[in-house]
């Protein structure tokens, strides 16, 4: 099996992640990158773990590298058709720190917003 370009790590008891990812999915034509849903207990490889990966995003690159947050978001852009500029754009300093910034803002109300997603979308799935 060839080594993953990207592995892209994601909570997929989020009804909110889960249709991110999905979104991403549909546009990922490389077969190079692997998707690991996080709270399927799957392996997370060396370095995360996965109280860490449910906490904040991340993508390991294949030379082992970790991202998290911002900067994982950014590098997967980058390895999507449509959305790769915005990954360069978003990479580089100051615009790099605003996304982090974003997310960190993000992140003390996602549990708020998958409650409201759950009723919004009355997925089932999203109930577990």
């Amino acid at each position: 099996m060839t080594q993953p370009e990207l592995t892209i790590y994601f909570d997929g008891s989020c009804p909110l992640c889960r249709r991110e990812i999905a979104l991403y999915r549909g546009l990922a034509t490389s077969q190079t990158l692997q998707w690991v849903d996080v709270s399927a207990g799957q392996p997370l490889g060396e370095g995360l773990s996965c109280e860490a990966a449910m906490r904040r995003f991340h993508v390991r690159e294949a030379n082992g590298r970790l991202l998290s947050g911002g900067a994982a978001f950014a590098r997967l852009w980058r390895a999507l058709p449509g959305w790769r500029v915005l990954g360069w754009v978003f990479a580089w300093p100051p615009l790099s720190w605003l996304l982090e910034l974003a997310y960190r803002v993000f992140l003390p109300i996602r549990p708020a917003l998958q409650r409201l997603a759950r009723r919004w979308w009355r997925d089932p799935e999203a109930l577990r």
